[in-house]
């Protein structure tokens, strides 16, 4: 690979650069505060690396809820990766032995740069979609063991950093949207927590925490109908 070109994968990392640091020093302060040792959260995010998942961790094992009930939580919060994957079948077949790797390090930020992005000539699929993974993942362990040590050392005040989740989100969504030009995936997201809040809001819903879950469902539910449609109307 020549040099331009990783310099060009590095690039391409920028935003999730930039958005990983931040959102990884923010999980390790947490999760320090929460008691638990700083090399904890590296090695979770080593291991695990799945960013809402693991800052929904923390309040579920700080509670000392049941492995079983962590597991099928967690399950819930990520089976979105299944069409994440669905998605990108024909993009990973001649990846070799990146292949691996690259369906464990498929996080939300890194799916959005590598549905966005065309491999250059002189680099291999799998040498190209590999690198940005790992990239990606350095970043949210660099930034979760600066988090972590930094939370043992130095006093803060936390309120409102786990919002940063939510604005790395907001600035992936917004680009997506401007290079897919498709709106209904964020029109589904739209209706489906609205329509969760009001079942909440009306009762139907007894606890609030259910409200994401329902979301998820219901979510994956209007995708399953529109991408069926989709195949339909493409035979």
């Amino acid at each position: 690979m020549k040099k331009g070109t990783f310099l060009t994968i590095f690039k391409i990392t920028l935003p999730v650069f930039f958005g990983y640091i931040a959102l990884g020093i923010a999980f390790g302060l947490i999760f320090t505060n929460a008691g638990f040792p700083w090399w904890f959260s590296s090695l979770m995010s080593i291991i695990v690396y799945a960013g809402a998942a693991q800052f929904i961790a923390i309040g579920l094992l700080a509670a000392g809820t049941p492995i079983t009930a962590i597991l099928i939580t967690e399950l819930f919060v990520n089976i979105r990766h299944i069409f994440y994957g669905l998605s990108l079948i024909t993009k990973f077949k001649d990846c070799g032995k990146w292949k691996p790797y690259l369906i464990f390090s498929l996080t939300d930020e890194t799916y959005s740069l590598l549905t966005t992005v065309d491999v250059p000539e002189d680099c291999k699929p799998g040498t190209f979609y590999g690198l940005i993974s790992l990239l990606d993942q350095s970043y949210w362990v660099i930034g979760t063991t600066i988090g972590a040590i930094a939370g043992n050392f130095i006093p803060f005040d936390l309120t409102g950093i786990d919002f940063s989740l939510t604005a790395l989100f907001a600035i992936l969504t917004i680009e997506q949207i401007l290079k897919t030009k498709d709106f209904i995936p964020v029109l589904i997201g739209l209706i489906t927590t609205t329509t969760s809040i009001l079942l909440w809001k009306f009762g139907i819903i007894a606890d609030s925490s259910n409200i994401l879950l329902i979301a998820i469902s219901l979510g994956l539910g209007a995708l399953l109908i529109a991408k069926s449609k989709a195949m339909g109307e493409t035979k």
